[in-house]
């Protein structure tokens, strides 16, 4: 946990990353891979700070990229594999993409069918996402395998163009979020089920790429279940293994710290206090809205647990930038900072400046304790997304 005290002169809003948990987190993956004979790859969806890319290539063997400006990102910083998966790729971007990505996943024979010609003379692997129709993921707007998903093929469609299957290296399926190993042991098994007898039967197909959504760096993540899993294919079809977490990378490797800008009374029929804060829900944390989440904050407990109740919310004019409801032993005044927990994934890679609210400093916290502003955010960054 990072120590509040090395905080309290940063400018707010601030992303803190903790570089010595970043490195925890490395070296678990690391691990994972040594012992499993797997390959693990950054998802830099969640996590796009080049700034640590360097680092980050030390321990493992490229990124993973949603299109062509991540790709480009991955190549140009961090080098090691680049590997590419998109519902569809514009037509204007795919000779660059090429370039630059030795792994291209498609995600229908459609797509296959229309780029193959264009890469099958070249070092690229070509890879198919296919789609296993199982997932316990519970809010929908994640789960890839939800009713009319438009992420990865079919078995039946599968089964009606087998003849496309001699130009794949590689099947890719991705169903989890924020998951255990168990639920990585049970989908394997379904997909093995489905698509098992297709790499038997095509040689040509050497790799499976089990995707993202593995929470391995969290504390009660079940090694033993993820080797098995990944043993399983692996020596049954004498494949090479693939995982491409995001959010394991960065798990609890940075805050947000943000500062009090008004104690907001309503009235005599409010029930709670509002805290106006230099940091937004929906700005600066939109998973915060878009999943739900109620992040923990440092310091503070659930509503009623201490004296001093308070509902957190950004300085926007959304009527729902709302962090959530805390309770404190003091009570907050203004300039007061507020540190929130886990705010390294999916913050700077989501953010936007909604109303003109800036974007949060980027800083690291380096293993010496030394503080380190990396990037600070201004007028002419708003202005220049705009025309």
């Amino acid at each position: 946990m990072i120590d509040p005290e090395s905080l309290k002169n940063i400018p707010t809003p601030s992303y803190v990353i903790d570089e010595k948990k970043l490195i925890k987190n490395l070296e678990i993956l690391d691990g994972v891979q040594k012992l499993s004979g797997c390959k693990i790859l950054l998802a830099q969806k969640a996590f796009s700070m080049f700034y640590f890319y360097s680092l980050i290539g030390k321990y493992l063997k490229g990124a993973t990229a949603s299109g062509l400006f991540e790709a480009k990102l991955g190549y140009e910083k961090m080098g090691g594999e680049t590997h590419i998966f998109s519902p569809a790729y514009p037509e204007s971007e795919f000779d660059e993409i090429s370039e630059i990505c030795g792994y291209i996943i498609f995600n229908s024979f459609e797509q296959l069918n229309k780029f193959k010609d264009k890469i099958k003379n070249t070092r690229n692997q070509i890879g198919l996402r296919v789609n296993p129709e199982y997932s316990e993921t519970e809010r929908e707007i994640y789960d890839p395998c939800a009713k009319n998903s438009r992420l990865g093929v079919k078995l039946n469609k599968v089964l009606e163009n087998q003849e496309s299957l001699k130009y794949i290296d590689g099947l890719h399926f991705h169903t989890m979020c924020e998951q255990n190993s168990d639920v990585l042991w049970r989908t394997v098994k379904i997909f093995d089920e489905k698509f098992g007898e297709f790499i038997k039967n095509y040689k040509n197909i050497k790799w499976v790429n089990f995707g993202g959504g593995h929470h391995i760096t969290r504390e009660d993540y079940d090694f033993e279940t993820l080797f098995k899993s990944i043993k399983f294919i692996k020596d049954k079809y004498n494949a090479e293994i693939y995982l491409e977490p995001g959010e394991a990378v960065a798990l609890n490797a940075g805050v947000l710290v943000s500062s009090v800008l008004d104690i907001f009374d309503g009235g005599e029929k409010s029930e709670i206090p509002s805290v106006i804060l230099d940091a937004s829900a929906a700005c600066h944390m939109p998973d915060v809205l878009e999943m739900p989440y109620r992040p923990e904050i440092y310091g503070a407990g659930k509503p009623g647990v201490k004296k001093y109740n308070y509902r957190l919310g950004g300085n926007t004019c959304l009527a729902g930038d709302i962090i959530g409801d805390y309770s404190f032993d003091y009570e907050l005044k203004a300039g007061d900072k507020i540190i929130l927990g886990d705010m390294a994934h999916y913050t700077m890679v989501k953010n936007n400046t909604f109303n003109g609210v800036n974007l949060p400093s980027v800083i690291v916290l380096k293993q010496n304790g030394e503080v380190k502003i990396i990037k600070q955010f201004g007028y002419e960054d708003f202005k220049n997304r705009l025309s």
